[in-house]
């Protein structure tokens, strides 16, 4: 007997080669362009299926028809002080159960990715992570069929871009 999934053909592998997907480290810098953040610290968390962005004074609204959200984020670890605003449209509002099972209403918005010299779009949630280590989390769905994750390693392809005139 003779197994077929829908839409392959027989005997073709069920996922890509390895080898053709970008290699991550468990954490990464990335920059969210459409978002104004040329920086932002990520964990690459296979275990979560949804992106999270540290989001907060989110503010829904309407302009010229389409529902959007208007939110600030402080984008580096232990600084307060450095505020981004930050305007997306709403793609969807939804209920997402966090890793200690808490559920919560939340936005969710589309807006490019990078990481280095790659870029792609991804959906993310907006959620108040001002109490956790990292501002963004890049959940599983963000990066599949495109990247693979070295838990060893950190910033294998994202690098914070240092200011060369440090001190003046």
């Amino acid at each position: 007997m003779e197994l077929h999934i829908c839409g392959l053909e027989p005997n073709s592998p069920l996922k890509k080669d390895s080898e053709s997907l970008l290699t991550l480290g468990w954490r990464e810098w990335v920059s969210l362009p459409e978002l104004g953040i040329p920086a932002i610290k990520a964990k690459v968390d296979t275990g979560a299926r949804t992106s999270a962005l540290h989001a907060f004074e989110v503010l829904p609204l309407t302009e010229k028809g389409i529902q959007r959200v208007q939110f600030k984020i402080h984008p580096l670890q232990k600084d307060s002080d450095t505020v981004v605003v930050c305007k997306a449209d709403v793609l969807d509002e939804r209920t997402v159960t966090d890793s200690g099972g808490h559920r919560e209403k939340r936005w969710v918005i589309r807006t490019m990715l990078s990481i280095g010299p790659h870029r792609w779009p991804i959906e993310m949630t907006l959620t108040a992570r001002e109490s956790m280590l990292f501002r963004m989390l890049l959940g599983r769905t963000a990066f599949k069929g495109r990247a693979q994750v070295n838990p060893a390693r950190s910033y294998v392809i994202g690098k914070k871009r240092l200011n060369s005139h440090k001190g003046t």
